[in-house]
């Protein structure tokens, strides 16, 4: 029984460390032959609705195994990461060789929060712990839905996390003044694609809970292809020379919500960060009620 057992445990280690290093692969449109999506009023493929994607990319965007969450001492398996595909094309990420030490000291140090009123407070911890907003292409993969509405002059995308949203220009392109969480968003379609650049990024984001970051410098080049009406074929080509030596891809799969009651709730977390930042400071009275 025992020989069995081993035997067993030995099987299933050889079948999960070799998954483990592999990237997720995505469906071809082989699956979803000549879809043609249905059009809005305005003569373009309609793509509105609740959508999700259902990957483990917000823990790491590249592959990994299952990994205890912080303070498990506490929290045991409710903050357990599963283990999951990665989204990276090649599932490697081209750092420079400085970046290398800066994301393993992201990782380091990312629950640890500095408690300041000044921009210290982004020197440590994940932006998502911090309740700061996720930034793209990361909201694009939070376990949290996303709903997308559309008009012949933009697309607007609302996330349920924070209650963060963007505006996707389509008639004329709008430059980036202010360097932002989200970007600026200049879109267009191409047949039914809709690509999308987004520049004008602040200095602080975060590809995921791993700490894997970029600079303002990022650059992003989304791909929105729906594949059927339930379906959308996401892809994002990632660019920034202050921090990686080449451009690089990303990839996943975007499901859409078609429960009769699909729509978002409100997910405010900053009543919920509010005594990491300001108990420390001083500033918070535990006796007011929080009204988020």
């Amino acid at each position: 029984m025992n020989n069995l057992l081993t035997k067993l445990v030995i099987v299933v280690a050889v079948i999960f460390y070799g998954i483990s290093g592999s990237t997720q692969e995505i469906a071809s449109n082989d699956l979803f032959p000549d879809y043609a999506p249905t059009l809005t009023l305005h003569n373009t493929p309609n793509i509105s609705g609740v959508w999700q994607s259902f990957t483990t990319a917000n823990w790491n965007i590249l592959s990994h195994p299952v990994q205890a969450g912080p303070f498990a001492e506490q929290s045991g398996a409710w903050g357990a990461g599963r283990a999951g595909f990665g989204i990276v094309e090649g599932n490697e990420l081209p750092y420079q060789e400085w970046a290398v030490s800066e994301q393993q000291r992201n990782h380091e140090n990312r629950t640890v929060v500095t408690a300041a009123n000044d921009p210290t407070r982004f020197d440590t911890g994940d932006p998502e712990l911090l309740c700061f907003r996720a930034g793209v292409p990361r909201a694009n993969y939070m376990p949290y839905p996303f709903q997308i509405f559309q008009t012949p002059e933009q697309i607007l995308i609302v996330y349920e996390y924070k209650g963060a949203y963007r505006t996707i220009y389509m008639n004329e392109e709008r430059p980036a003044l202010d360097a932002s969480w989200m970007g600026t968003s200049n879109g267009h379609w191409e047949g039914n694609t809709l690509v999308v650049d987004v520049k004008g990024f602040n200095e602080h984001t975060w590809f995921d809970r791993e700490g894997n970051f970029a600079s303002d410098e990022l650059h992003v080049v989304e791909r929105w292809t729906p594949l059927s009406p339930y379906h959308i074929k996401y892809e994002a080509t990632i660019e920034d020379p202050n921090v990686f030596t080449r451009p690089w891809k990303m990839s996943f799969i975007l499901y859409k919500h078609v429960e009769e009651n699909a729509e978002l709730k409100e997910f405010n977390c900053v009543p919920i960060v509010e005594p990491m930042f300001y108990k420390p400071l001083g500033f918070y009275d535990e006796e007011i009620p929080n009204n988020p």
